[in-house]
């Protein structure tokens, strides 16, 4: 049975509205449509394990003290920019939501070894007979 995630409480975040970089003509220039997240990792109202996951995660946008810091500039409304920046943020708290499974060492069989050594004779057999030829 599997729970739904943990939904990000968008009070936790903190936005800024920031200028766009790259081409976008005489708009990029005057309006601030770009938006710079900051979501506190250890101060957030995520379950433990939640942000335990989310810390040990090897993510350049995870500051030493946990701050995750996201950039969102693709779109051309700061509203956009900042939904985006939303979901990208809920996407990476969804990937750690669920504990990955333990994974239990098992034995190979005794017909997957039977086959494996058959492969190997039959593997040397034609390189044997690549061999020089005696008489």
């Amino acid at each position: 049975m599997r729970s739904h995630p943990p939904q990000v409480d968008e009070s936790e975040i903190d936005f800024s509205a920031i200028r766009a970089q790259g081409a976008g003509g005489q708009n990029v220039n005057k309006v601030s449509s770009a938006v710079h997240l900051r979501y506190d990792i250890p101060a957030s109202s995520l379950p433990d394990d939640v942000k335990e996951r989310l810390l040990a995660l090897r993510d350049s946008r995870i500051t030493q003290e946990g701050v995750f810091v996201l950039k969102a500039q693709t779109h051309r409304t700061q509203e956009m920019n900042r939904a985006d920046a939303l979901a990208r943020l809920q996407a990476v708290v969804d990937s750690v939501a669920e504990a990955p499974r333990v994974r239990r060492a098992t034995k190979p069989t005794y017909g997957s070894k039977q086959r494996r050594l058959e492969g190997k004779s039959q593997r040397a057999q034609v390189k044997r007979l690549r061999g020089p030829v005696r008489d």
